[in-house]
């Protein structure tokens, strides 16, 4: 079985200095979190930019400058972007961001772009046309019967079947639990998984979905700042460390 390739998400949309002194904020620190996960064992970062107040961005000009000064510090770190609204931006506006990047990888929430149904069908043939894999991000069951109504209907295509699942919630705050998974299982048939999860169980959901196949295992302070026995990650980095040892160790 190939090993899950380990991507981290450093920061996300909606957290800041107050929840973990080392969330990172600034590209600055961005492009140093990058690198010390990298040299820790990830092989690719979920990237969120942030505005000069902190808040979350979809700004195509700081992507620009982004993907570019991580391409000089971690070349051989693929880096996806994220479309995620956050309940700031519309589907218009994600769509507008993704039209103006065209890059390597994106993930988009199901649920956000169904807000336009008129708008959804282009933005999945922009991400075909142009080359764009996509990675599909799913909450909940309901997600996953949008996804497969939308493959059924040619809205999304064949070959976009790349989704990542999130098991429990920011808010209200919900830790994700390794069994949350075998609740999705009938609706992933035919798909690549990818993984991440809320709260203290994150490493225990994720060394599960390595077991049911995941190809995707997603870890960092967007969605959990703990380690398995409750205390915080010094940094990203360490929970990187962790996973990748835990998963040598399943593998052996």
């Amino acid at each position: 079985m190939t090993a899950p390739l380990i991507m981290v998400a450093p920061n996300g949309a909606r957290r800041g200095k107050a929840d973990h002194a080392r969330l990172p904020i600034t590209l600055d620190e961005m492009l140093a979190e990058a690198s010390a996960c990298r040299a820790a064992g990830a092989d690719a970062l979920h990237l969120h930019v942030r505005n000069a107040d902190g808040t979350h961005s979809l700004d195509a000009g700081r992507y620009r400058e982004a993907l570019d000064e991580l391409a000089r510090a971690v070349p051989d770190m693929a880096v996806q972007i994220t479309t995620e609204a956050a309940g700031v931006y519309s589907p218009a506006e994600q769509y507008a961001c993704l039209d103006a990047l065209r890059p390597p990888w994106a993930s988009v929430s199901l649920r956000e772009i169904a807000r336009d149904p008129d708008l959804a069908p282009r933005l999945y043939a922009l991400a075909a046309d142009q080359g764009i894999r996509l990675q599909h991000i799913a909450y909940d069951r309901a997600d996953l019967e949008l996804l497969a109504r939308s493959r059924a209907a040619g809205i999304i295509r064949a070959e976009q079947d790349e989704v990542i699942c999130v098991l429990g919630a920011y808010a209200p705050p919900r830790a994700g639990r390794p069994e949350d998974l075998d609740a999705l299982a009938p609706a992933l048939v035919g798909l690549r998984l990818g993984l991440c999860a809320f709260g203290a169980q994150e490493q225990d959901c994720l060394l599960d979905g390595a077991r049911a196949g995941a190809e995707i295992l997603r870890v960092g302070f967007e969605n959990n700042l703990l380690s398995p026995d409750g205390t915080p990650w010094p940094d990203n980095a360490a929970a990187v460390a962790s996973l990748g040892h835990h998963l040598e160790r399943k593998a052996a």
